[in-house]
């Protein structure tokens, strides 16, 4: 289904019609706003709606977007992503570049020792991390690893993340707006094809065609060497403008996941010949 239309229908079936002064009945049928009541409040033609959210009407302008975002309540992520994928040039667009890491890069994720730190791009594959990092995702190189795949197709990773269903809405939002920021990347749509194929959660999630954008916040583990780990996470986007940001985990001072964290940083610390992997077990 063409991205557009399906967020536009999905955004207008969430709109409470009482919100926007339009009363109902019990004989209301219609989730959320009908099309007809969208383009009334939005102040275009009904059949030009009609043509929008079936695809079949490029190019609209700026004013007429902002006047569905208002009406269909959106919010700045939302709506940028409707800017983006209602005005998308009818010419194929490039593909997202192949992420390179500078060297220099690298080193910085050395400096960062006390806290978790990796480098990954728009479809969630890390291309970098530190030795924090491996020993908390249990995953030696940090490099290879692909964030989605490990929370909607490992257990590991499902036992991992201590606020699971929220890490999933999170995911799918990111690469519903990956989607949209880079329409003809063949390794992304390749990704949410086998995600779609292999996880009922994910199926639900993207028919959803919620987005979402997340540049800091709290994250939580339950490590199965160390016990929990309430993080904070900070997003970094890095300048090459090609989706790809420095994540960096920390705990707050004086805090029980403080003292896990350097349990967890001095286990790799002693016993740095073991390679941590997917299957770590309490001891």
């Amino acid at each position: 289904m063409d991205e557009l239309s399906d967020f536009l229908r999905t955004r207008r079936s969430r709109v409470d019609p009482g919100s926007v002064g339009i009363p109902t009945d019990s004989r209301r049928r219609v989730a959320g706003l009908r099309r007809e009541e969208v383009a009334h409040l939005s102040g275009v033609s009904v059949d030009y709606y009609v043509r929008l959210e079936q695809g079949r009407a490029r190019q609209p302008s700026a004013q007429v977007l902002d006047a569905l975002a208002r009406v269909l309540g959106l919010d700045e992520v939302e709506r940028e992503h409707l800017h983006r994928l209602a005005r998308r040039p009818q010419r194929p667009a490039k593909s997202a570049p192949n992420v390179r890491i500078r060297p220099e890069l690298r080193r910085v994720l050395d400096l960062i020792p006390d806290a978790p730190a990796f480098i990954l791009d728009h479809r969630l594959d890390v291309v970098a991390g530190n030795r924090l990092a491996e020993l908390l995702y249990g995953h030696s190189p940090m490099k290879g690893l692909n964030i989605a795949r490990q929370i909607f197709l490992h257990d590991d990773g499902r036992s991992l993340y201590a606020e699971w269903d929220l890490c999933t809405r999170d995911t799918v939002g990111h690469l519903r707006l990956a989607a949209g920021k880079y329409p003809d990347d063949p390794k992304l749509s390749a990704l949410i094809g086998e995600l779609a194929v292999h996880s009922d959660r994910f199926r639900k999630l993207w028919a959803r065609a919620d987005v979402r954008s997340r540049t800091h916040g709290r994250k939580s583990f339950v490590h199965p060497l160390v016990g929990i780990l309430d993080l904070h996470q900070e997003n970094f986007a890095l300048p090459e403008e090609t989706g790809t940001e420095l994540v960096v985990l920390s705990a707050e001072p004086g805090t029980e996941s403080h003292d896990n964290l350097r349990l967890l940083a001095s286990l790799g610390a002693t016993d740095a010949g073991v390679t941590p992997d997917r299957h770590m077990t309490q001891p």
